[in-house]
């Protein structure tokens, strides 16, 4: 088909997958194709009649001796004593392939020292390319969010800053949701996390952060009611790039930044 189409409509379809945000021509896991092992050539076939079975070589060693890649992030995670040690832990993990389609590891940006973390669910384009969480358009939406109740991700006094990381610190294909078994295996590094950053209280932005914390979904109905997670005070709230889809919603999360600013004072 795509041999019959014009110049002219091959770069309209290219434009077209390109707003719809299709920006990185990747498979839906990523290969990283310089590590793959050369081919070898085929062996020649013998002369001589095959071997009978009984003669054989037995398979060596017992099937399914794989390491287990949550298992494993389990004993990476509670090797790291400091936040800087965590970040090499992950840098270190082979088994997500996520890392293997993005530019950057996001790990978080803010005071660690801040009373309040956020976790969103995983970096985007611009997050990608500059390495830090939430600085695209929705990552400024946040910002201003923050500043209307006094609180800055660079704030030096930790009772107005905050602290941010995503539950996925690397960007999947194309902005795709998280896949579940992806979640799993960074789920370890992500309750680490909070334990070395040893906030007050969690804010979970959108739907993906609520599933990895409180294994609950149905942000709409979550946001806006304290609940409690990795042993915190957690208040689930409408994700910023939802507000830009829904602006209609900027009410609600007034009330929760509200919420958010009474709980602090309290």
């Amino acid at each position: 088909m795509l041999d019959q189409m014009s110049p002219e409509a091959l770069r309209a379809a290219l434009e077209w997958q390109v707003e719809l945000g299709c920006d990185t021509a990747v498979e839906a896991s990523p290969v990283n194709r310089f590590a793959l092992p050369p081919r070898m050539p085929a062996p020649a076939r013998p002369a001589a009649d095959p071997a009978p079975a009984s003669a054989q070589a037995a398979p060596a060693g017992p099937i399914g001796t794989d390491p287990d890649p949550v298992t494993e992030a389990e004993r990476m995670a509670a090797g790291a004593a400091t936040l800087p040690a965590l970040r090499d832990a992950l840098a270190a993990y082979p088994w997500c392939d996520l890392r293997l389609g993005a530019r950057s590891l996001v790990f978080a940006d803010g005071n660690p020292a801040a009373r309040v973390m956020i976790i969103g669910e995983a970096p985007g384009r611009e997050e990608d390319r500059q390495g830090k969480p939430f600085v695209g358009q929705a990552g400024q939406l946040l910002d201003r969010m923050l500043a209307a109740i006094d609180m800055a991700r660079d704030a030096q006094d930790p009772a107005q800053a905050v602290y941010i990381t995503n539950v996925l610190p690397w960007r999947p294909p194309s902005n795709r949701d998280p896949d579940p078994a992806e979640v799993a295996m960074m789920l370890p590094f992500l309750r680490r996390h909070v334990e070395l950053a040893a906030p007050e209280l969690l804010i979970l932005m959108g739907n993906h952060a609520c599933g990895a914390v409180l294994n609950r979904r149905g942000i709409t109905r979550l946001r806006g009611t304290w609940t409690e997670g990795f042993g915190l005070p957690v208040l689930p709230m409408l994700h910023p790039a939802y507000l830009l889809r829904q602006t209609g919603a900027k009410r609600e999360a007034w009330a929760d930044l509200l919420a958010l600013r009474a709980r602090l004072g309290a």
